[in-house]
């Protein structure tokens, strides 16, 4: 059995900016400043982002968790707003539906997400995209740990606690499009495939040294081979 985990953001789908846009909003409600435009979202968590951003701008970790749940629940609202307003382009990225019907009709895999996102933006982002949420069935978001690298052994022992099977951490194969994506996992010996549909190039996620990487998961029964041969 493998468990096969995917990002979200720049893996399985495109939001159009509207994650960034709901999150800039809510740091400019709640701190009074949306934060440098320069700071990279992709890889981070979202509880990552906050305190990141908000330590720029010079405030102190107990001033940022103070607010931390009010930020996330106006984020939250802008992310819904955003997705019902139709504003947004969020579309499912080229090649991930097939794959992940491939992937379903497979009882020797079981489909998961790592992603930083938490739980409710995950669940809106992928409706939005027209990806089922519930497709995934054992997940580790960015609510249940603020640190990227902790996520894969949530996400084994989710596995566990939900199917009572225990996978080996050479079962678990992430999937992402970050180098971020690609180092959380090396502790457990989990492994990585790169796709370059974000920010990175194949050559840059290549550095990284992950199992694989793609520049698109386009091409389903390539990388539907590569994941099984993990």
């Amino acid at each position: 059995m493998r468990l096969v985990l995917f990002d979200i953001d720049g893996t399985l789908l495109n939001s159009g900016g509207m994650g960034r846009a709901a999150m800039q909003r809510a740091l400019g409600l709640v701190f009074g400043s949306p934060g440098n435009p320069s700071y990279r979202y992709d890889g981070k968590t979202d509880k990552q982002i906050v305190r990141d951003v908000m330590r720029l701008e010079g405030h102190t970790d107990e001033h940022i968790d103070a607010r931390m749940e009010k930020l996330i629940e106006l984020y939250l609202d802008g992310l819904r707003e955003g997705a019902k307003s139709g504003k947004f382009n969020v579309r499912p990225l080229e090649g991930v539906v097939p794959l992940l019907d491939a992937l379903d009709n497979r009882n020797d895999v079981v489909l998961g997400l790592l992603t930083g996102n938490v739980e409710p933006g995950a669940r809106i982002k992928l409706t939005a995209a027209g990806i089922d949420p519930d497709r995934f069935r054992v997940n580790a978001f960015g609510s249940d740990h603020e640190h990227r690298p902790e996520l894969p052994a949530i996400a084994q022992r989710r596995a566990g606690e939900t199917l009572g099977v225990d996978i080996a951490g050479d079962r678990l194969v992430v999937i992402g499009d970050t180098p971020a994506d690609i180092e959380c996992g090396r502790s457990l010996g989990a492994r990585a495939i790169g796709v370059a549909s974000g920010h990175y190039t194949v050559e840059q996620l290549q550095s990284h040294k992950p199992y694989a990487v793609f520049p698109s998961l386009k091409n389903t029964q390539q990388v539907l081979e590569t994941i099984l041969n993990a």
